[in-house]
């Protein structure tokens, strides 16, 4: 079996933004649609870990985009591997391309396997997951420490609601994304393109868990974030534009 997984996907207009361009979560929605296939065809998909009382969580991704698709209704192509297993956390690299074979962006990301009765990390089965390891290049590693933003900037308040849960009824990881990006000014989406993003998940929220939402500037067209519960960061963020 080929170890590298490869996903057709198409910029339907329905998934585009008022600029026309396919989004970071939408994108993000693509990897761990095309994630959850590729681990499924080799026996270590939902089902398998469900059947063993455990789940797969994602851990951190970085994503950087070369170029956006614009085009709705244009062809495009996923290709993803596991990078890197260990006893608690596997790296899966992912890759897209257009319809002529132009890559468009790469990601990178860390995930853990969790007992679904207690959270807590469980040991992966390193020999057989080795056995799927693949050598295909990619230029991102896995990302360094963010940055603490919640002791000096002002929060915004958040409340999880229905539409953020997942499967686990938890805060969905794509969920997220979404509302740490809607904390950007839209005139910054006029002007400027998301290069990379980096989210790291520290911790789960649940259903009418009180968060603020964090934001500070950190550089030329750099900030860094941060969701907190009770003043603790559970999930930070950086972004970059250009």
């Amino acid at each position: 079996m080929n170890k590298v997984g490869t996903f057709p996907f198409a910029t339907e207009s329905y998934l585009l933004d008022f600029r026309g361009r396919i989004t970071i979560p939408t994108i993000g929605n693509f990897m761990l649609h095309a994630a959850s296939r590729h681990a499924a065809s080799r026996g270590f998909g939902f089902n398998d870990m469900s059947g063993k009382h455990t789940a797969w969580v994602l851990s951190r991704m970085t994503l950087a985009m070369q170029e956006y698709p614009v085009m709705p209704s244009e062809p495009l192509t996923l290709h993803t591997w596991i990078s890197e297993v260990n006893r608690l956390f596997t790296s899966r690299c992912f890759e897209w391309s257009d319809a002529g074979g132009k890559t468009l962006g790469y990601a990178h990301s860390t995930w853990a396997a969790i007992d679904m009765a207690t959270r807590r990390p469980v040991m992966l089965d390193v020999e057989a997951l080795n056995a799927y390891l693949s050598d295909r290049p990619c230029p991102l590693t896995r990302p360094g420490k963010i940055p603490a933003v919640e002791d000096t900037t002002p929060g915004e308040p958040y409340r999880v609601r229905y539409s953020d849960l997942d499967v686990n009824g938890h805060f969905n990881s794509i969920k997220y994304m979404e509302h740490l990006l809607d904390m950007f000014d839209i005139d910054l989406f006029r002007k400027k393109e998301i290069r990379r993003f980096e989210i790291a998940y520290l911790s789960e929220s649940k259903d009418g868990m009180p968060l603020t939402f964090h934001k500070a500037e950190a550089g030329e067209g750099r900030f860094h974030m941060a969701v907190c519960h009770e003043g603790r960061a559970i999930c930070r963020a950086a972004v970059v534009w250009e």
